[in-house]
């Protein structure tokens, strides 16, 4: 957990365009966060890079609810951040152990104590050491290469993070076991975003990086952004299929970053528009009362997105739309979050407040183009994210 030492909530107040990423100066090079919790705990010079967010299989999710004997999974992940490099692997699902390696990365070996392989515990993860002679540009498209002698057993996976990799050869878009890129070059703001399927990727081409935390890194020279989209995800309910809600995914999945100094939340449009609707608004500000406190205890800030519209979606309903309004009016009055990022604002359509302006629809009213996606994260202001 990363508690960054002397941090107190931001000042509140809404996030504007652009305008303020060129102002602030970035800041002193090397991590500033401890790696663990406390006052006391010793500072970390690691900070994330690239990370992605676990959940379940199922049975239709072929490759990782039978698992691999003697494949090999190769992932191309780009980095936000450079530096040196170790990389972080997690099986947050699983109930059996499974050997990793050998791994490169960069065609560089990876060890983990020294050693080309390692057990990776169920429910638990894994980091390994340095990579020896590597150092990755930032911005830079890393491939990594993990043998998984196995048979591992169903492995804990991403589903889609709309980005090429291979098991044995075959295009997948999925990730599997790898949770993160770690590097020592971040010297701007280290941000995790808490999202669903619109941080996630939904309604950008793959392999383009056009997704809106891929677009606010490269607004952020310096900075490093681990995109935690979860496509279907929500604040207060879990899923099967979409993982576990915001809350229940907290600790794991942002906590755990090293370095880290703000989360990003960007998570409610599916606890109104997937069934069984959420149509208490108190219900859903609880939910990110909840998160704020808990990344206060860890030192961080919690800046919170607005719901962003979905009418023209084929759940959305006047009466749904009532809760996302008083949803945003809540979260505008800065008393919810440490700042606001008003995604809301940046999307919609002034002539039909309900829907996204139509060149920022990526055609089915709910996630937005890559146009909409950068007018996202123009909308995030970097003086609230240092």
């Amino acid at each position: 957990m990363p508690p960054v030492n002397g941090w107190g909530p931001a000042r509140r107040g809404v996030l504007t365009a652009a305008a303020g990423l060129a102002a602030v100066a970035a800041t002193a090079p090397g991590a500033r966060a401890a790696e663990g919790p406390g006052r006391g705990a010793r500072r970390s010079r690691w900070t994330t890079s690239w990370a992605t967010a676990q959940t379940a299989p199922t049975p239709t999710d072929t490759v990782a609810s039978s698992g691999l004997t003697q494949g090999t999974f190769t992932a191309h992940v780009r980095l936000s951040a450079g530096g040196q490099v170790r990389l972080r692997y997690g099986h947050a699902f699983g109930t059996v152990p499974v050997l990793i390696g050998p791994v490169t990365a960069g065609g560089k070996p990876v060890t983990f104590g020294g050693q080309r392989q390692a057990r990776l515990a169920a429910g638990a993860s894994l980091t390994s050491d340095a990579v020896a002679d590597l150092r990755a540009a930032e911005g830079s498209l890393l491939t990594v290469r993990t043998a998984l002698p196995g048979p591992t057993g169903p492995l804990s996976f991403h589903r889609n993070t709309h980005a090429s990799h291979d098991v044995d050869g075959v295009r997948t878009t999925s990730v599997f076991l790898l949770t993160g890129v770690e590097v020592t070059g971040a010297h701007g703001p280290v941000i995790a975003v808490l999202g669903d399927s619109i941080a996630e990727g939904v309604g950008t081409p793959d392999d383009a990086d056009l997704r809106w935390p891929d677009q606010l890194a490269r607004r952020l020279p310096g900075a490093a952004v681990a995109d935690l989209g979860i496509s279907g995800n929500r604040v207060l309910l879990d899923d099967a299929r979409f993982g576990p809600g915001g809350q229940a995914r907290f600790d794991r999945d942002v906590l755990s970053l090293p370095g880290l100094r703000t989360v990003l939340i960007h998570l409610g449009v599916n606890d109104l528009q997937q069934p069984p609707s959420q149509t208490d608004p108190a219900l859903v500000l609880a939910g990110y009362r909840q998160l704020v406190l808990r990344a206060r205890n860890a030192g961080l800030r919690a800046v919170g997105a607005t719901v962003t519209p979905f009418g023209g979606w084929t759940r959305w309903t006047p009466e749904l739309e009532t809760v996302r309004q008083r949803i945003n009016a809540a979260v505008r009055t800065g008393r919810v979050f440490d700042a606001v990022a008003d995604f809301d604002a940046a999307l919609r359509d002034p002539d039909h407040p309900e829907r996204m302006l139509p060149a920022y629809d990526s055609g089915d009213g709910l996630h937005p183009n890559p146009s909409g996606h950068a007018a996202l994260a123009a909308a995030v202001d970097r003086r609230h994210l240092l």
